[in-house]
């Protein structure tokens, strides 16, 4: 199996004519700043063209002046050294296009994968909650692999061949029209021969990838699970989905090979007959004065040349309609707008304010009748411990996405210090309020890059002094190397209570003015929730804090108490004030101290409960 069929297309990647054209285009723009590398590439690339195109002339030259008839020494020895010298320039030209054309694709895609990669980083949540992290990923991936197979491999092939086969039917054309006339015999049953290969090529590898994802996918969850797998002692049962699988892919294989070998096989029998054409009436006409024999020798030398092009574009065909599809996504998730944007003339927060919500509605589809929040109407003054409860799915989450700003609401306004935060400057609001997760998520690195991230600048002893406002300090230190130990993918090194306490020292360092935090011991066991909830104690010292909680001993200690219910702001006050009022926040209150057990569970520190 070549390398062009290891990419059979899906309905996907199949482009309209109009989206070729848009591709197209697009493409030809974002290569403006190649284009002095692009001319020359395409000098060297007829350079080249030219050069194997010189070697039959300068062949049939050799036998028409030098052997027959005149039999020079001299016209021999000069074309001998005109056709090393075409053999030099041809080699050097390879070479060089090689490099050039590879320098322009790689300069490209690194630009492309730059500008796609800043862009999604740029988007609004609202554009991650509606897709999938792995189509991301394929973007990034697969996409851009397709394209990079394309300029490696096969961009300089197809042009060249393009280029190679225009210019040979031309000096053909020139040589002998009887000739090529009678070469154009063969041609109609060569192209379709080409296009039933193409079409046919298409199903098949279409299948071996599918195979291959199979095969992929069953290894890759016998090993993710391969605990359960020998728990239950079902490695046979495994064994077998795998060799299905395997022998799914071994099939397709043959098929797709199969369909090669009765295709390229035929292109080149009918060469064959097309030179047994050539020579026969190129000898009778040779016979009859009508052409020289090295006029015939030429033509059947560039009848190679006109044919191998045709093979190589059939190749091609699938590679270059998958990279096409490819830039077209690429070009589409380039196209989506980012929501949560930073107008013109924006301003800076002010670094201490109330957070006002006026009139808020807000609906994750934009269009939607049912909205998640609506009519939200709530004060929290500088430095005033608000708790946010409700039951599960009632809003609470977003009303704290919303103060954050990673959304805008449908209608109504989110304030900071009297000033909208649409309005506001991005890295103002980052400054200014800050999100503890549910979740630390530590980077690949050390536990000092990963604190850093708060603030990029911060040296090693600002870093310190997070640590220990939060009482971390001598915990990290205790490790083996200290700060610079290696949390590994996804901070899978340290436990979640240590990787909650690496979050809050980056919140830490950051120095916000607003601290969100979003059920942030809520996967923690009891041990560590302790250490954790001792940092956030010390952490909310002077800010402002918004704590979604479930377990209500920390709504009883926060100063007041916003209870949302089915996407409204139903009540808010003191704990004490809406136990009085005896509504739903009593009645959520009542129904988790049954779940306790005990009035004494509110003694339990929670400060830092989601």
């Amino acid at each position: 199996m070549g390398w062009w069929g290891e990419s059979g297309l899906d309905e996907e990647d199949r482009l309209d004519r109009e989206e070729a054209k848009h591709v197209i285009k697009r493409t030809v723009r974002m290569l403006r700043p190649y284009r002095s590398g692009l001319l020359a590439t395409l000098v060297v690339l007829i350079l080249y063209t030219a050069a194997i195109e010189a070697g039959p002339l300068i062949v049939g030259y050799a036998i028409d002046h030098g052997i027959t008839g005149h039999r020079s020494a001299t016209v021999i020895e000069a074309c001998g050294i005109l056709y090393l010298v075409s053999a030099l320039v041809m080699a050097i030209t390879e070479r060089a296009q090689i490099v050039m054309v590879n320098r322009v694709g790689e300069s490209f895609l690194r630009s492309l994968r730059t500008r796609v990669f800043r862009h999604i980083l740029s988007l609004s949540m609202r554009f991650f909650d509606r897709e999938q992290t792995g189509r991301l990923v394929t973007r990034m991936t697969s996409d851009i692999d397709a394209l990079e197979m394309l300029i490696q491999q096969g961009l300089l092939v197809f042009v060249t061949s393009g280029l190679l086969f225009v210019t040979v039917v031309i000096l053909m054309l020139v040589l002998s029209p009887i000739l090529f006339g009678l070469c154009a015999i063969v041609l109609p049953p060569v192209l379709i021969s080409t296009r039933k290969f193409r079409r046919e090529s298409n199903v098949a590898y279409l299948a071996v990838r599918d195979s291959i994802s199979q095969t992929l996918s069953t290894l890759q969850e016998s090993l993710a699970g391969v605990r359960v797998v020998q728990a239950f002692g079902r490695e046979r049962h495994q064994y077998e989905r795998f060799r299905r699988h395997n022998r799914a892919q071994l099939d397709a294989n043959v098929n797709a090979v199969r369909i090669s070998a009765l295709y390229f096989p035929a292109i080149e029998f009918t060469t064959s007959v097309a030179t047994a054409i050539v020579v026969g009436v190129g000898g009778v006409l040779v016979a009859t004065h009508l052409t020289q024999i090295g006029i015939v020798t030429s033509f059947v030398l560039y009848l190679g040349l006109l044919i191998n092009p045709i093979q190589q574009v059939s190749q091609l065909f699938n590679l270059i309609q998958q990279s096409g599809a490819a830039l077209n996504k690429l070009y589409g998730l380039l196209d989506v707008a980012p929501e949560v944007t930073e107008p013109l003339g924006a301003v800076d927060l002010p670094e201490r304010g109330a957070i006002e919500i006026r009139d808020v509605a807000f609906s994750y589809r934009p269009g939607e009748l049912d909205n998640v929040l609506s009519g939200v109407n709530l004060t929290i003054t500088p430095g005033e411990r608000l708790a946010l409860v409700g039951p599960t799915g009632a809003g609470k989450s977003t009303l704290a996405k919303l103060i954050a700003r990673f959304y805008d609401p449908t209608s109504g306004v989110v304030r900071y210090g009297g000033t909208d935060l649409r309005n506001a400057s991005i890295s103002s609001l980052r400054r200014r309020i800050a999100v503890i997760p549910q979740e630390g998520f530590l980077f690949h690195g050390t536990i000092f890059e990963n604190v850093r991230l708060g603030k990029l600048d911060a040296t090693e002893d600002e870093v310190r002094r997070a640590l220990r406002i939060i009482g971390a300090e001598a915990r990290f230190d205790a490790l083996p190397n200290g700060l610079q130990t290696e949390v590994r993918e996804r901070g899978s090194r340290l436990s979640a209570g240590e990787r909650q306490l690496v979050s809050l020292a980056r919140a830490a360092l950051a120095n916000p003015d607003v601290l969100i935090l979003d059920e942030a011991t809520s996967n923690l066991d009891p041990g560590t929730e302790s250490d954790v909830e001792g940092a956030m104690t010390a952490l909310m010292k002077g800010r402002t804090v918004i704590v979604i909680a479930h377990r209500l001993s920390t709504a009883e200690r926060s100063d007041k108490v916003a209870v949302v219910d089915a996407g409204r702001l139903v009540e808010a006050g003191t704990h004490n004030e809406l136990l009085g009022v005896g509504g739903r926040y009593a009645e959520l209150f009542a129904s988790w101290l049954g779940n306790s057990g005990s009035h004494d569970a509110r003694a339990v520190p929670t400060a830092g409960d989601g």
